[in-house]
């Protein structure tokens, strides 16, 4: 079932970072435009990771997303799926500017291409999810 994404591997610190979380109770949810089948395939090669969160939302296929990224579509979708809303991490530029629209944090992992505009929009820009704290966002610390 997971040819192409059983080689692939969830980032450590990400795995670490997700299970802190969920460790201190704190509800974590995905949105994501990513195609469902292709996160259909990574839920199930990462099951247990993907178990800790309280829902997905998948851009391409959830009816209540009207608009795609960056507009707050997903963002505001996912965050009435729980009572708060814990701050996004995002590594795509269209990403940053729709958590921005949804008034949200967004920490970003930027690939190099990205373009300086596009990085002043986050709330916080990390070359790695090493250089994460979460107590900068009023998250128990690790």
């Amino acid at each position: 079932m997971c040819p192409y994404f059983e080689k692939f591997e969830l980032h450590t610190r990400a795995e670490k970072l997700i299970h802190h979380l969920a460790a201190h109770k704190i509800p974590m949810a995905i949105a994501t435009s990513a195609w469902i089948e292709m996160l259909e395939t990574l839920k199930a090669c990462h099951s247990k990771t993907f178990s800790l969160f309280h829902h997905i939302v998948a851009g391409d296929s959830d009816p209540e997303v009207i608009e795609g990224k960056p507009s707050p579509d997903i963002f505001l979708v996912c965050a009435s799926r729980f009572d708060g809303a814990p701050p996004p991490e995002e590594d795509a530029p269209s990403g940053v500017l729709a958590a921005k629209r949804a008034k949200m944090q967004a920490v970003m992992v930027p690939e190099s291409m990205v373009t300086q505009d596009y990085r002043d929009q986050a709330t916080l820009v990390i070359k790695s999810l090493e250089d994460f704290c979460p107590e900068d966002f009023g998250l128990p610390s690790y």
